[in-house]
């Protein structure tokens, strides 16, 4: 109980607030103050013009923020005359259509924000296109939109002046939350009640929301000049944290072993439980942790872990005394717990001596961790092929569009019932027919739920100013949850149009159930486009996503050949690999769960992919494992058996990557021949701990190699049954 009252009260301290509280700052007013001064409509084109800019103001860097909102004014003012333009021209006004909704759905093979400033380019199309206005009109409403856009960007860029720190505090927070999370996953795998397979998709899952809010972070404060090249208190505080907590999430990954052979050997005994609460323990430090970062508070230590770190060491001495068994997996898993709670201590003391220096000796190159080129034109000419998927959608937005404008018009549907279909196949379709299927699925039923609760409100509640503020209330909550619950925002959103509607004196019964059958037809037209149009079948990208993510560890393994070799590791190049791990991992992962949500006569792969996305979780926490014992370990326990284990996974691994890609390419450089390690091998425990490790990894790397081959046997095994279908037909 006190979690979810901390969860709800820290929803109020978050950036999903902030945004909705911004964006409802920024669209309300306008409409208070023309709505006083008899110019309700004007007040309506101004708010359009700041909440078109707002929806487009993503998290990120602030000159990334600012240069975002400015291309999208410019571009939505381009937009917006053209359209007005051709509105009296149908087969001028459907290619027009068809070409922008190309070209701004392209903007994707940017960034997520120039995506975003595309989807909003295509929605400002869409709402000016009706022929009912004049040209001169049109671009008196043109106005008013700038004049809107303008408000908005001067209340974000204010805010971001009064509290240049506070984006990273929501989002630093709302990424100890994921983390936690994560251990919490964790620490399943010692509840014997539950099933690994399962909960090891799940902690992949997790892992792919960990990587993004991660990266969002990176953006925020390694692209601030405030938080890394001046001297400001606050930005190295929030900087050290998330370094810690970088480190503190790769920590939690080298806690995994075999668990089924954990479970088998002390699942009688009450050990395995004690090591999950302290892990509970763990995370619920973790959870104030954040909250008190979030409302930028000092955050307090709750627990004493090496109080409980001892009572658990203590009780794994009993263990092994008592039943005979070998304990020292129990031993390894408590070290890791000790220095996971470091990482914790070390957050705990930034916060109170916030003036601390960041150490010189593990300086890192923060530039080479965030992406600077944010347009990059080859990147557009790379993606113009029907092989990208952006590309194919880009297509199917276009064609799709333009084709139900035009049979739209040619049927005389009325002209905003032919906007809010066309919103809704915007809103709908989306590059995978997983998404598309899913968002069909919350925007229908939102409008179902959102429409009744509206019709209630409007039946009961007669009082202009309670409608007004109930107007202001679902608004404000509409965008506060549309990045973290699409459904919950439509379901606010649609008695908020209806409110809205209400106050023009329009039948807002009728338009509710316009609304909904609207919805409807987009919602059927997106999903059949989405089977029909450039189908862009998760399968596709499943051979590319195998390959980036075996790049990304045979990258991040070969770390180990320097340690291995006596050099030093750099902190900035082994980060990098481990960050690129991260990420492609977050890529199999994402991709695999839109598989399952594909047709079933597609999910021809689907039991290997899911192996293999198991087992290159294994393979990434046992590679994380590995170089963290050989950095803490001396040079002297280091053999050439280990040398030829580490060779023939790298080996195993190169492989494979080759059976993926074409002759001409080469995704990485072959492996360079290493000198024999000179010193004669010693019989110490970390020695044998690094050969355990690395014979492991040689068989999880033939095991990634053997359900590859798998993976391309049956992928062309079901292309070419395709093809004879298709020849029969």
């Amino acid at each position: 109980m006190m979690k979810r009252t901390e969860e709800f009260s820290s929803f109020f301290y978050s950036q999903y607030f902030a945004d909705g509280l911004r964006i409802t700052l920024g669209s309300i007013v306008p409409i208070m103050i023309c709505a006083l001064m008899g110019e309700f409509l004007t007040g309506t084109l101004i708010s359009l013009g700041a909440l078109i800019v707002g929806l487009s103001d993503t998290p990120g860097a602030p000159t990334h923020r600012r240069m975002g909102m400015l291309y999208c004014t410019i571009l939505c003012v381009l937009t917006v005359v053209i359209t007005a333009l051709l509105n009296s021209f149908l087969i001028a006004m459907t290619l027009a259509i068809g070409i922008l909704s190309f070209l701004f759905s392209m903007f994707a093979v940017f960034n997520a924000r120039a995506a975003t400033v595309g989807t909003m380019c295509i929605l400002v199309m869409l709402i000016n296109v009706d022929d009912i206005y004049s040209f001169r009109e049109e671009l008196t409403y043109l106005l008013y939109f700038v004049i809107g856009a303008c408000w908005y960007m001067i209340i974000s860029m204010s805010l971001t002046q009064v509290r240049p720190y506070r984006l990273a505090q929501q989002e630093l927070s709302e990424t100890i939350l994921h983390v936690a999370d994560y251990i919490r996953l964790k620490a399943n795998f010692y509840d014997i009640k539950q099933n690994l397979d399962s909960n090891y998709l799940k902690l992949i899952d997790k892992q792919v929301i960990v990587n993004i809010h991660q990266e969002n972070v990176r953006d925020i404060l390694f692209q601030s000049k405030r938080s890394i090249k001046d001297t400001t208190k606050e930005g190295r505080y929030l900087t050290l944290i998330f370094t810690d907590i970088v480190d503190l999430f790769e920590q939690s990954m080298t806690t995994h072993y075999d668990y089924e052979t954990i479970r088998n050997n002390y699942g009688k005994t009450e050990i395995l439980d004690q090591i999950r609460n302290l892990l509970y323990k763990v995370t619920h430090e973790l959870d104030n942790l954040a909250y008190k970062i979030n409302a930028n508070k000092t955050p307090k230590s709750v627990y004493d872990f090496e109080k409980e770190i001892e009572k658990i060491r203590h009780a794994i001495e009993k263990v092994d005394e008592k039943e005979k068994i070998n304990s020292i997996p129990l031993k390894k898993i408590l070290i890791n717990i000790r220095q996971i709670a470091q990482h914790v201590r070390e957050i705990h003391r930034y916060s109170q001596f916030k003036g601390i220096e960041i150490q010189n000796e593990d300086a890192i190159d923060t530039k080479k961790f965030v992406k600077t080129d944010l347009i990059n034109w080859q990147n557009f000419k790379d993606n113009i092929s029907i092989e990208s998927s952006i590309f194919r959608h880009a297509l199917r937005m276009g064609i799709v569009l333009s084709a139900t404008y035009l049979i739209l018009n040619l049927f005389q549907y009325s002209n905003f019932g032919t906007y809010w279909i066309l919103l809704t196949i915007l809103v709908i379709l989306k590059p995978g027919f997983g998404l598309t299927k899913e968002r069909n699925l919350q925007r229908l039923g939102g409008t179902v739920i959102g429409g009744i609760i509206g019709a209630i409100i409007l039946i009961t509640i007669d009082d202009i100013s309670i409608r007004f503020v109930l107007l202001i209330f679902f608004f404000l909550i509409a965008y506060s949850l549309f990045r973290i619950n699409y459904i919950m925002a439509v379901i606010f959103m649609t008695p908020y149009v209806l409110i809205m509607s209400s106050f023009t004196g329009m039948n807002t019964f009728e338009i509710a159930q316009e609304r909904i059958l609207d919805t409807f037809l987009g919602g059927t037209i997106a999903f059949l486009s989405s089977y029909i149009v450039f189908p862009n079948w998760e399968s596709f990208q499943i051979k590319s996503n195998i390959k980036n993510l075996l790049v990304a560890n045979y990258q991040y393994l070969a770390q180990a050949l320097k340690l291995l070799s006596g050099k030093p590791l750099p902190a900035t190049e082994y980060k990098l690999a481990r960050k690129e791990v991260y990420i492609a991992s977050a890529n199999m992962g994402s991709t695999f769960q839109r598989l399952l949500t594909e047709p079933k006569w597609r999910q021809h792969i689907t039991k290997e992919v899911n192996r293999f996305v198991i087992l290159n979780h294994i393979f990434s926490s046992y590679s994380a494992t590995l170089l963290t014992q050989l950095k803490e370990s001396k040079n002297i326990d280091f053999n050439n058996d280990h040398l030829k284990s580490l060779l023939k996974a790298l080996q195993n691994l190169e492989k494979t990557i080759q059976s993926l890609e074409s002759e001409s390419a080469q995704t990485i450089p072959p492996i360079i021949d290493m000198d024999k390690i000179a010193h004669a091998p010693v019989d110490s425990d970390e020695a044998k701990l690094i050969t355990d490790q690395l014979q492991f990894l040689t068989k999880i790397s033939a095991d990634l190699q053997k359900i590859t081959t798998e993976i391309i046997f049956k992928d062309v095994q079901a292309a070419e049954e395709s093809s004879t279908n298709e020849k029969k037909i």
